[in-house]
């Protein structure tokens, strides 16, 4: 098994975290994972996406032209790599601020609002963990209390953000489960 998960918006939306967290939880639980990050070249407001691949086996190459998965943050990453899903894959669309969407019948397209959800939760920033706990959800890669202990850990410096960050997991998770 090996699946590639791209994660891609705009530089300040949290897409290299949501990637990075999703990596983590994979790895604890006992797959081989490699996280590729890929910047723009402005700070915030660029493009900004990564890579995760999670395999059983050992990974051959970290070049992935052709994604199995993808969590896309804005309409500029959706118009770029929403063709490019493999086949089956997954595409997770951010409702929010993506009017369109990727239009193949051939990949399990979903849509999550999660600007809205985090702003629901009084968590503007944690749109990405909305995300993250969507795709998460969905492709059921790894157990949700692996990427919960992820998130834990990435909050532990700031722990009055862990609650909401929980319930940002749940409720991205809890859209995936719809349908």
């Amino acid at each position: 098994m090996q699946r590639e998960i791209m994660f891609a918006g705009f530089g300040g939306q949290g897409i290299m975290m949501a990637g990075k967290l999703f990596a983590k939880a994979a790895l604890h639980a006992g797959y081989e994972v490699i996280w590729i990050p890929s910047y723009g070249p402005e700070m915030r407001g660029g493009t900004a996406y990564c890579t995760v691949v999670i395999a059983d086996h050992p990974i051959g190459s970290p070049v992935i032209p052709n994604p199995s998965d993808l969590v896309v943050m804005n309409r500029p990453s959706l118009e770029k790599f929403g063709p490019e899903i493999k086949t089956g894959g997954i595409c997770m669309t951010n409702g929010s601020l993506i009017p369109i969407r990727a239009n193949r019948t051939d990949i399990d397209e979903f849509v999550v609002n999660c600007n809205d959800i985090a702003f629901e939760l009084n968590a503007p920033r944690s749109a990405n963990i909305v995300a993250l706990g969507a795709i998460a959800g969905r492709c059921k890669l790894v157990d949700m209390k692996l990427v919960e202990e992820a998130v834990a850990d990435e909050f532990a410096a700031k722990p009055k953000v862990i609650p909401i960050n929980f319930e940002a997991l749940k409720r991205g998770a809890a859209v995936a489960a719809q349908r």
